[in-house]
């Protein structure tokens, strides 16, 4: 690619990326959407923005379908949500050092989706794709996507293949293919508050009885088997000189695959109190099961890895990885899904996120070649 070329990416991403989106800013979440519907109409693409339930943005429906065209195609997921509050622009401002290009959400992952975006644009207008392809940004990935779910197993379900730009993983550029499933659990103690002093013995301690709880659970973590179980966050008291009488805990799980999961979850639910007067109430779900590698993934990967070739890099696959996104819910459905293939940088969800400036016309061209020849 072209010098112009480089700095015509550089200036979109950096357009993007100056308007800041946390998740939990719907309005915010909802001019990013709008600057991305404005950018996919510029390129000659159909753009639709529809509202979900819940305290978030909305989501943005890019395609190139022609009218009457149903048939399966290629989905892309991206989400236009970050993690960084308004106002990290200040901590982590854009600019370009070296071959970085830092800022904010740049590499995860406005700076993917915007390549995706790019490349779907000069696909289009270059001959077209041999397969229709629809294009969905979420507002919410980073809290979960409970909104945004429904509308992207919906669209999944109708696909023949799905293509995240989570960012590319560091350390040569990998990408997924296999991420394990996560789940959480709300644990809730409640026990018998008393004087600390004067009346002791009468108390049952909410805090003492989770302790107890927070051994069993962090005993369930299994490396062996790819099994973490962590609990996060404990909430419990109100004064030192009161015996507490309620006690919460939030855990964080993670599983290679649904047998751990089922296994995972059936002794979180089965916990029950060690002190008989003291109320144990669990509450576990699974938020994103496993993304398995399946054998239409190997295939998408080899056609992946192609186009890689000619566009200039090598595309690796990292190893199953315990971070979750939005493709653990298109591979749950059968679908064959490659993540992983968005900007090549570092440093998600810290002050130095960024991305590798001279790998970004590779990557354009990358998308360009794989949206086309998908079929």
């Amino acid at each position: 690619m072209n010098r112009e070329t480089t700095e015509s990416l550089v200036a979109g991403i950096e357009e993007w990326v100056r308007l800041e989106s946390p998740t939990h800013d719907p309005e915010r979440v909802g001019q990013m959407m709008r600057m991305a519907e404005r950018q996919a109409r510029r390129l000659g693409l159909n753009a639709c923005i529809e509202t979900l339930d819940g305290d978030v943005g909305p989501l943005l429906r890019v395609s190139n379908r022609k009218p009457g065209d149903e048939r399966a195609g290629i989905l892309i997921l991206a989400h236009l949500d970050t993690v960084h509050p308004v106002g990290t622009l200040s901590q982590n401002p854009i600019r370009i050092e070296g071959d970085r290009l830092y800022g904010p959400g740049t590499y995860d992952m406005k700076a993917g989706a915007y390549l995706a975006l790019a490349a779907l644009g000069q696909a289009t207008a270059n001959g077209g794709t041999a397969l229709p392809v629809d294009y969905l940004f979420s507002p919410d990935e980073e809290t979960g996507s409970h909104a945004s779910r429904a509308s992207i197993e919906r669209h999944a379900a109708g696909a023949r293949c799905v293509l995240v730009t989570e960012p590319a993983r560091a350390e040569g550029g990998r990408c997924v293919t296999a991420r394990k499933g996560t789940g959480m659990a709300r644990l809730t103690a409640r026990g018998r508050p008393a004087h600390a002093g004067v009346a002791h013995e009468k108390g049952r301690s909410a805090i003492k009885e989770m302790a107890h709880q927070v051994l069993a659970l962090e005993a369930m973590t299994d490396y062996a088997r790819g099994i973490t179980v962590s609990v996060g966050t404990l909430n419990g008291g109100t004064a030192t000189n009161v015996v507490p009488g309620e006690c919460r805990a939030v855990v964080d799980f993670r599983v290679p695959d649904r047998e751990a999961a089922e296994l995972v979850l059936s002794r979180i639910r089965a916990l029950t109190a060690v002190d008989p007067d003291v109320e144990l109430i669990v509450k576990a779900e699974l938020n994103r099961p496993p993304m398995t590698r399946s054998e239409g993934t190997a295939q998408l990967l080899a056609v992946a890895q192609g186009c890689a070739r000619r566009a200039g890099f090598q595309l690796d696959e990292a190893p199953m990885t315990g971070g979750g996104s939005d493709a653990n819910f298109t591979a749950a459905l059968g679908v064959p899904t490659i993540d992983g293939i968005g900007a090549d940088g570092d440093g998600a969800h810290t002050l130095q996120e960024h991305v590798l400036v001279s790998t970004l016309g590779k990557r354009l061209e990358f998308w360009r070649l794989l949206l086309t020849e998908l079929n």
